[in-house]
């Protein structure tokens, strides 16, 4: 066994305890050995570590799962603020994306990738195009993700929209399994209000038959809410149950407006809702009712949508969102606690998206983010915890370790130039602004 030791720290367990040990990594395995006290560890495994990653005053934590996000929207970071969502999407977004290349693509990527990795993320969902590209950068940055082509019918013609529905299943089906098992897939349509009726029953019946979940956004807005209720007399969680997208394995963005008997439909199918607090108050989307949801049973996970509407990939900075806008929305200081938005972060993005991680015990796949806890900002430690939710930030990430491989030491990212890609990223981001206001 090639053996990496994370040593001199204190470990977040499954439970929530905090307790002192060392973590055993079997970096052929990419697996979790053992989790032991320092005098004990190396008798677990039977030998001695060939490398250590040093954890003292430190706090080794579940690497993180940014559940929802657009990655390569790193691109478009600033680019447009302080608009509601659909005139946002259609008057910016949606003009600047049909300008985007697999290129740039690629370089968002890349540079979403290096943002992660910086701050203790080793697995995201991501809905884009060219996801062939988004993949290669998921292969050499060393994260696991869960890939969507992102379906968009509105506006398209009949060929153009089926065309765009089978591109979603295609790369649901080729991509997964990428980057030696890391990366698997997913059926994306963009929203229920984005894609036609004809063409989500299409989709979403193929993709049952080939055991491939879906992914997409739902009651984000009350414009996504009401168009449904009104021409269908049923709320949009009831007419996804109608369409056969709700399952165990299935995952939505945002779930803002949600009422009683949809939060119901959603626990009993075992269908996961992933939060996105920070794009919601950005584009005064709502509150998501998270207390209500985790109370009737859902999975709820976290997400920072994509970086235009965030503006940045920070799980942390999404934790205390979350905490936060849950207390006000269930208008009770005690609602959505801290150890909650770190289940959120860790072990329910995991079982949202049907990954590996979440959890550091033996077995569970060695996805572990390192979080430095000598800072005046994280003095004194009365609770570990409550610093991971309420103080810490995505710059106190010393270690990054995804299927036991070491992505980030002492800060610095091993497995890409990230000079070179920020300096890729900007200046591919400067050209597409420039074809943007030529197209205009």
């Amino acid at each position: 066994m090639d053996y990496l030791r994370v040593t001199g720290g204190r470990v977040l367990r499954p439970d929530g305890r905090v307790e002192r040990a060392d973590i055993a990594v079997d970096r052929d395995e990419g697996t979790i050995q053992a989790v032991r006290s320092p005098a004990e560890v190396d008798d677990a495994v039977g030998a001695t570590a060939d490398e250590t990653l040093d954890a003292s005053d430190s706090l080794v934590i579940p690497g993180l799962v940014n559940a929802h996000t657009h990655v390569a929207m790193t691109l478009l970071r600033g680019y447009a603020d302080d608009k509601p969502l659909d005139p946002w999407l259609r008057e910016d977004i949606w003009p600047a994306e049909a300008e985007l290349t697999p290129d740039d693509v690629e370089a968002g990527a890349e540079l979403g990738a290096v943002e992660m990795i910086r701050s203790g993320t080793t697995a995201f969902a991501d809905m884009y195009f060219a996801m062939d590209r988004v993949a290669d950068a998921i292969d050499r940055a060393g994260l696991r993700a869960r890939l969507g082509h992102g379906v968009v019918t509105v506006g398209k013609d009949d060929g153009d929209a089926r065309a765009d529905v089978e591109k979603s299943l295609a790369v649901a089906r080729e991509l997964d399994g990428a980057a030696d098992g890391r990366i698997r897939t997913a059926f994306m349509p963009h929203s229920l209000t984005t894609v036609g009726e004809e063409y989500l029953r299409e989709g979403i019946a193929e993709a049952r038959e080939a055991g491939i979940p879906v992914h997409l956004h739902a009651n984000e807005t009350t414009d996504e809410v009401d168009p449904i209720v009104d021409e269908r007399g049923e709320r949009p969680i009831a007419y996804a149950e109608d369409l056969d997208a709700l399952g165990p394995d299935d995952f939505f963005a945002h779930g803002v407006h949600v009422d009683g008997s949809e939060i119901d439909r959603l626990a009993e199918a075992g269908t996961a809702v992933v939060h996105c607090p920070a794009s919601n108050m950005k584009l005064a989307s709502g509150m998501a009712p998270v207390q209500r949801l985790r109370e009737a049973g859902v999975t709820v996970a976290l997400g920072t949508d994509g970086a235009a509407s965030n503006n940045d990939l920070d799980v942390f900075d999404e934790m205390r969102d979350a905490a936060m806008l849950g207390k006000l929305a269930a208008d009770d200081a005690s609602a959505v606690p801290a150890a909650a938005v770190v289940e959120m972060a860790t072990a329910g993005g995991a079982d949202a998206l049907g990954l590996p991680g979440g959890r550091i015990e033996s077995g569970a796949a060695a996805d572990l983010a390192v979080v430095d806890f000598d800072a005046p900002h994280l003095t004194p430690v009365h609770d570990p915890v409550s610093h991971l939710a309420y103080a810490a930030r995505g710059s106190d990430v010393r270690h990054t370790v995804c299927d036991g491989e070491v992505l980030m030491r002492d800060r610095e990212v091993l497995t890409l130039d990230a000079e070179a890609v920020q300096a890729r990223a900007a200046e591919a981001a400067s050209d597409l602004v420039d074809r943007v206001d030529a197209a205009e």
